[in-house]
């Protein structure tokens, strides 16, 4: 029996020519990441843990973004960062990303790619569920709690069972109205929020490799709200441009074998998929963007690490063009390099950014702002009885903010046209 692309991955990075699902195995780390919500206790534990004497197994594998709450006056937000930054400093490490400096990056996913961290056939664990994200570039990505975290910090080392393998396969050519965001919903909605629990979920077929890195990563990131332990889709000659322009760091490519075993497989025709929504208040409770049309709104946002890509507000922009929002639109850049983009990037000779604001939106500064709440000063956040549509990865009753809220996900299309009208509306009636 053959292995998957995540088993041959664990296989490498635990030193053995074969693992099997269920096996428990050492795997030696590439590269851990954390920020500004985890950070602090990780560095927490590790001192507490290893002692006076604590050292980091590798300064260059330790990569800091502070993303999460950095924009507010909170005092307990900035503390967190205020940690970070002493700790960088105290341990004089090269992979330190400061706000306020010319090195701050945005939300650490996206930043990941661009930094050249996600590299093909190698082990990255982050102290965040959206770690799972990298996995686009053909490599095993994952989330890890803050213990597990300073373990890696201490040892490069971690204990893990190998995952059972899912398979989504989608066929065909993808319709110009569909993006990853709608991919992703129709798997969590066919298989639930429970259904990819502690496994491995790759991603395959002939629309996925027509995809740009920029949507594969929406899929990988979202693999976590199916319960995922990582989302995975094997490198091609896109991903190694991707990472060639960004690093000369070795890589090594894995793909999965034709008699790899799979728990499950799922075949779709995406010309038959249509535009969909995750209705209030789950990332599986789905709906075609047809049955929900109408629905009266308060704000549209548009960012994240799965929403907040150059792709997305290209898309967006693409709707929005030559219109007016009729409700409150933000529009939130997931990295410094992005939202630069949005100057540079042009639609019949005017810029992302020009046609946004001259449509009414307000430009928020790159970070993870109101897709996880945040204080209350955080730009975009949900108030008591909104109701929004987002490009987000979460649903949850306060996950935006206030629970007295409800969200509705959608794809950068869906959100930019339901700002048009006010009301959620399907992409098509404007592409």
């Amino acid at each position: 029996m053959g292995m998957t692309i995540t088993e041959k991955i664990l296989a490498k990075a635990s030193g053995r020519r074969k693992v099997e699902p269920g096996e428990n195995i050492w795997l030696n780390v590439d590269v851990l990441m954390t920020h500004d919500v985890c950070g602090p206790p990780t560095i927490e534990i590790w001192k507490r843990e290893f002692g006076d004497k604590a050292k980091i197994w590798d300064k260059k594998k330790v990569v800091i973004f502070p993303d999460h709450y950095i924009f507010t006056k909170n005092l307990q937000a900035n503390r967190n960062v205020n940690i970070l930054r002493e700790f960088a400093a105290e341990y004089d490490l090269p992979n330190y990303y400061d706000v306020g400096t010319e090195r701050y990056k945005g939300v650490c996913h996206i930043a990941l790619a661009e930094e050249g961290y996600n590299l093909p056939g190698t082990v990255l664990f982050g102290t965040d569920s959206h770690t799972c994200t990298s996995g686009a570039f053909g490599m095993f990505s994952t989330g890890v709690g803050n213990t597990d975290a300073a373990f890696i910090l201490g040892t490069g080392k971690i204990w893990e069972k190998v995952p059972e393998s899912m398979k989504f396969i989608f066929e065909g050519q993808l319709p110009d109205y569909l993006t990853a965001k709608d991919l992703i919903l129709q798997v969590l909605g066919d298989i639930t929020t429970e259904g990819g629990t502690y496994r491995a979920l790759e991603f395959d077929g002939e629309a996925i490799f027509s995809m740009e890195m920029d949507e594969r990563m929406t899929l990988t990131n979202m693999a976590i709200e199916a319960g995922a332990m990582n989302g995975i889709i094997k490198a091609d000659k896109l991903t190694e441009k991707y990472v060639r322009e960004r690093t000369n760091a070795p890589y090594e490519i894995f793909e999965s074998d034709p008699d790899a075993n799979y728990r499950e497989i799922f075949r779709y025709d995406v010309s038959k998929i249509e535009p969909l929504v995750a209705k209030p208040h789950s990332p599986d409770n789905r709906d075609t963007v047809r049955n929900v049309q109408g629905t009266k709104l308060t704000k549209c946002y548009i960012g994240s690490c799965t929403g907040g890509k150059l792709r997305d507000f290209i898309n967006a922009a693409k709707i929005i063009f030559g219109h007016q929002v009729k409700v409150p639109t933000f529009i939130v850049p997931a990295s410094t390099y992005v939202a630069h983009q949005l100057e540079v990037e042009t639609i019949n000779g005017i810029t992302l950014k020009e046609i946004f604001e001259k449509a009414g939106c307000v430009i928020a500064q790159s970070s993870c702002a109101a897709c996880l709440g945040g204080p209350s000063d955080t730009v975009g956040r949900a108030t008591d009885g909104e109701v929004i549509i987002s490009t987000t990865n979460r649903n949850f009753p306060g996950r935006m903010g206030s629970k007295k809220s409800e969200v509705y996900l959608a794809s950068p299309f869906t959100v930019a046209a339901s700002a048009v009208t006010g009301v959620i509306t399907d992409p098509r009636e404007f592409l």
